[in-house]
């Protein structure tokens, strides 16, 4: 079997599966009432999917070594990861939307690794000494499979942006069952009432239940627009799957960087230099840190956290990808410096 025929036919299958999966998606969309554009969109995603699947294992076959060595391979690991975790996401949740934010990406990703990449770096190459080490699958798919969970997490935050864009949200509730709108005690309330100097002036606006429950209720103000319950619904469930694909991808960014640090260790006698893509890997797990901290401990729900899964977003690209073409150090791949 000619190894490097199949893969050039299975990066430009992978390229139009996905190309006419993003299309379906988007009837979808356009065309609600027609009820095989769902099953139509997931299948597409899982034989795209599938077809990179087997491209990198025809990859490693060729080439003897886990196929994430050059950009060309790490681009369609990268891809394959996005579309798993998407099917994960959409099992999940059970919205076509999700598909309408992920296969885009995807399809961007085969079509810059099939169309845009020279020759020779598509081409399968023996690994550099550097890169003769266990750690290299290790350290390297972890990573991979980090980004592709938090740019899904990501794109889903992005999607709840334009769904609710323009219009009041309120979430009652989180992933873990707190949040912006906890139950108070009782106690509390009425603590609260009877020790505020102003509290003999809301007589108007607070009244208090036999239960000693206080409701407050607006007097003067004007009605907002807000959400349909339908919207409302989608809304809730595109927050909650971003928050849980941004959870499971933190975990492995962090495993990732500390087998970095290791391999670093062993390669370089030092854990830690510095390099342009260590110091936006350290970046781009601040901003996702600060976006965690900010659910689980201070209750932040919907736009909020959403504005910053949005930043860490164009972070994690410039991560992967921003550093390894353009800036200099033992990460690049020197494509234009």
């Amino acid at each position: 079997m000619d190894l490097v025929l199949l893969q050039n036919k299975l990066d430009n299958l992978s390229f139009a599966v996905l190309f006419v999966t993003m299309l379906v998606y988007w009837g979808g969309l356009a065309f609600p009432n027609i009820p095989f554009f769902p099953t139509l969109g997931t299948a597409g995603m899982a034989i795209a999917n599938l077809c990179m699947a087997c491209l990198l294992g025809a990859r490693w076959m060729e080439g003897g070594y886990f196929p994430i060595s050059n950009l060309y391979e790490s681009l369609f690991f990268l891809a394959w990861g996005v579309t798993t975790i998407h099917l994960l996401a959409e099992w999940l949740s059970r919205s076509r939307l999700v598909g309408a934010a992920t296969a885009p990406v995807a399809m961007g990703i085969a079509a810059f690794a099939t169309l845009t990449l020279p020759d020779e770096m598509q081409s399968s190459a023996p690994l550099v000494p550097a890169l003769k080490s266990n750690w290299l699958m290790m350290h390297v798919s972890v990573m991979m499979l980090s980004y592709s969970a938090l740019l899904v997490g990501s794109l889903l935050a992005i999607a709840f942006l334009i769904v609710t864009f323009g219009q009041t949200v309120e979430l009652k509730g989180s992933s873990i069952g707190t949040g912006s709108f906890r139950k108070r005690d009782t106690r509390d309330l009425q603590t609260s009432a009877d020790s505020s100097p102003a509290a003999n002036t809301l007589d108007e606006g607070l009244s208090m239940s036999s239960a000693a429950t206080a409701v407050l209720t607006p007097v003067s103000a004007p009605p907002a627009p807000s959400l349909s319950l339908t919207r409302m619904n989608l809304a809730e469930s595109l927050d909650n799957m971003s928050y849980r694909m941004i959870g499971l991808g933190f975990p492995l960014l962090t495993v990732g960087i500390i087998a970095g640090a290791v391999w670093a260790n062993e390669a370089w006698g030092a854990p830690w230099s510095w390099d342009p893509k260590e110091t936006w890997a350290l970046i781009t797990w601040l901003v996702f840190a600060a976006y965690l901290h900010a659910r689980i401990t201070r209750g932040w729900q919907g736009r909020r956290p959403a504005y910053l899964a949005t930043g860490g977003f164009f972070v994690v690209w410039v991560c992967y990808l921003g550093v390894n073409l353009l800036g200099k150090g033992l990460h690049s791949y020197g494509w234009f410096f």
